[in-house]
């Protein structure tokens, strides 16, 4: 069985680290905002080239948190895509907001840089590009627009911990980066995790109230706030994996690169590289007319694959009242023919030739 994602491979080379972490967290009991996350904090924004880098308890709510701190509420709109995990716009209702959904590029997935000025009104108060499956989203065009118009932006960076722009990271070019750890991500914890980037000094005073009850002293609160605090044990997992992150994304790009040159002229077609950005392969995504027949001869070659996102986000329930005549027809195009193959670190080259001959015999 080949599975989407390996976690107790990686694991293994890390587990004497991780759990001697765990073992002095236990002696010591500092358990809430301790050592281990303030390293794990200092270490990330030391990697991504960001002044503050302020943890929480999931991706989900490092986007609320970034949204609510930069001051978007209700009423406002903001522009982002329908293509990507539904926490995208819960946190952009979460505040009272409006998600105003753009149509994505057919080659990266990503937001169109050429289509948002014309979904602007005069609600439009921010844009939440997401850097989908780890390839950035074309921040120049999105940072110019936002120039343009006053705009903030959201990066969701919860698919792109690594990927970077000319040497700029993803999470640390917009107002705010939200990232999440989930545990199959690049950079993952054992359980949830998420964290808030930004330069912006008075933006992270507010991130750190609100991730911890509105309060900068203990049992003194000047906003209300949440409880979203990263929990120590997770900070000892991700402090032992960032050391490794370099060489588990190039390691994501090595399958990645053999997947592309394998499955040429196959009943799929490889994910796009445009160039303007390091992409770091979370997910490897490919489209496919045939889509249901190449999973089911995967599944009976006990290979798993699965659909990210078979029901984009503006054909979801939960938004049919604002979405009744939102029509998308790249994004509806992508999800009807996506699919996502195994793809992670340890995965070995046969493993990838194995995949890719089952898919060619199709």
């Amino acid at each position: 069985m080949i599975p989407m994602v390996d976690l107790k491979q990686q694991y293994q080379t890390l587990k004497a680290e991780i759990e001697q972490g765990f073992a002095e967290t236990f002696e010591k009991t500092s358990f809430i905002l301790g050592p281990n996350v303030k390293g794990f904090e200092a270490d990330a924004a030391d990697y991504l080239g960001v002044k503050h880098a302020i943890s929480c308890a999931s991706g989900t709510d490092a986007l609320h948190l970034s949204l609510l701190a930069a001051g978007i509420g209700e009423g406002d709109e903001v522009i982002t895509s329908a293509f990507t995990f539904i926490a995208t716009a819960e946190a952009i209702r979460y505040v009272g907001a409006i998600p105003v959904y753009v149509d994505i590029r057919p080659d990266t997935y990503n937001l169109d840089p050429g289509l948002i000025e014309a979904a602007m009104t005069d609600r439009t108060r921010a844009i939440l590009p997401v850097h989908l499956f780890g390839q950035p989203a074309d921040m120049n065009a999105i940072m110019a627009l936002a120039d343009k118009h006053n705009l903030k932006i959201i990066e969701d960076c919860a698919q792109s911990f690594g990927a970077d722009i000319n040497g700029k990271m993803t999470g640390g070019i917009g107002l705010a980066g939200a990232h999440s750890f989930f545990p199959s991500k690049n950079l993952g914890c054992y359980g949830d995790g998420g964290m808030v980037t930004t330069d912006d000094d008075a933006l992270a005073d507010m991130l750190l109230m609100l991730r911890n009850h509105g309060s900068k002293e203990r049992y003194y609160h000047d906003v209300v706030g949440y409880n979203s605090r990263l929990d120590e044990l997770q900070a000892v997992v991700l402090r032992a994996k960032l050391k490794h992150l370099p060489q588990y994304n190039q390691e994501r790009r090595r399958v990645a690169h053999r997947y592309s040159k394998g499955l040429a002229g196959s009943v799929v077609t490889p994910p796009h590289e445009d160039g303007k950005g390091t992409h770091v392969y979370h997910q490897y995504t490919v489209l496919s007319e045939q889509r249901d027949t190449v999973m089911k001869k995967l599944a009976d070659n006990e290979i798993a694959s699965a659909i990210y996102y078979p029901v984009p986000l503006h054909q979801q329930k939960v938004f049919a009242d604002i979405c009744k005549e939102v029509r998308l027809p790249v994004t509806e195009q992508i999800a009807a023919r996506c699919m996502s193959l195994p793809i992670y670190p340890e995965l070995q080259d046969d493993q990838v030739d194995q995949i890719i001959d089952v898919i060619q015999s199709v």
